[in-house]
């Protein structure tokens, strides 16, 4: 026994370093310094952006180094950007529900219907607009949108119909904006319903229920994680569209982003500018998550 005892005495016992170095994944050294890089490159404008927020415009001298909120409170109290807001949410909001309504029968049909020789086909067909800019989709829709455009021409030929009066209208942004985010709620649809087990709604279909109820029952709710992202998706970049509502609004209609632009490189009135960016950051990033944490108490319960 006493050899053994000697043994275990002389045993180097491990540093408390070399334990802490073992515990730490080599993952974590791995991915840290790219993190370290994308929150830097996120964050570090974001924080310069809100310290001009905090500075005062005046007329001559770009900006004045301050601490003062009163580009917030000019917000709230002017009742023009109140109403760009306003607009801003409702035109961001119907565009999303419109994406939604046309997209889901889109994805449905290439995952469940659509041949499997024409699956790949029809996605390079619902990707292509991706490959081009939004000024030259948004340009494309002038084109049909415009008093002699295509549309016009077409309601004209047939005689029935007396040409609409759309562009430079709310419903014109709205158009542009659903055909620009219609793409990312197709795909972002469809790869959650290739997630979802076939034979569930073969075994809701043997017995007895509907198409309809198969959808409103088993299929909606599983696909509930799918249509969070891509409606978030969706909001998020209509809530920042700055093209479409300046080529297809005009200079009568008016949103945050062509606003915000418009105060830091036309009026050149930074301290505002980054103030209204802040305001639109935090009012998306609000209901955002409002949104996102009703919907996910809806699908707890759902999977109860």
């Amino acid at each position: 026994m006493e050899p053994m005892t000697s043994a275990a005495a002389t045993a180097p016992h491990p540093s408390p370093g070399s334990a802490r170095a073992r515990r730490i994944p080599p993952a974590f050294g791995l991915a840290s310094p790219a993190t370290l890089f994308v929150v830097l490159a996120l964050l570090g404008p974001l924080a310069l952006m809100f310290r001009y927020s905090l500075n005062r415009f005046v007329p001559g001298e770009f900006m004045v180094e301050a601490l003062t909120l009163e580009n917030y409170v000019k917000f709230l109290g002017d009742g023009f950007y109140q109403e760009v807001l306003f607009t801003t949410l409702w035109v961001s909001g119907l565009s999303t529900l419109l994406c939604l309504l046309a997209g889901f029968p889109v994805a449905y049909y290439l995952v469940r219907q659509a041949p499997p020789v024409w699956k790949s086909r029809l996605m390079i067909l619902i990707i292509l607009p991706l490959l081009m800019g939004n000024a030259v989709r948004t340009a494309a829709w002038m084109v049909i949108l415009g008093d002699k455009g295509l549309l016009a021409a077409g309601m004209a030929a047939t005689g029935l119909f007396s040409p609409l009066k759309l562009m430079y209208t709310p419903a014109a942004v709205v158009i542009g904006l659903v055909s620009v985010m219609l793409p990312f709620m197709i795909v972002t649809l469809r790869g959650i319903l290739e997630g979802i087990d076939r034979n569930l709604e073969d075994a809701a279909e043997s017995l007895g229920a509907s198409h309809l109820m198969v959808l409103w029952r088993v299929v909606l709710p599983l696909a509930l994680p799918g249509i969070l992202a891509g409606t978030m998706l969706c909001f998020i970049l209509s809530m920042n569209a700055y093209a479409t509502p300046v080529l297809i609004g005009g200079p009568q209609f008016h949103m945050m982003a062509p606003e915000v632009y418009q105060q830091v490189a036309k009026a050149m009135n930074w301290p505002f500018g980054s103030a209204l960016a802040f305001i639109l950051m935090a009012v998306t990033l609000v209901l955002t998550t409002v949104a996102n944490m009703l919907i996910q108490r809806r699908y707890r319960r759902w999977s109860e």
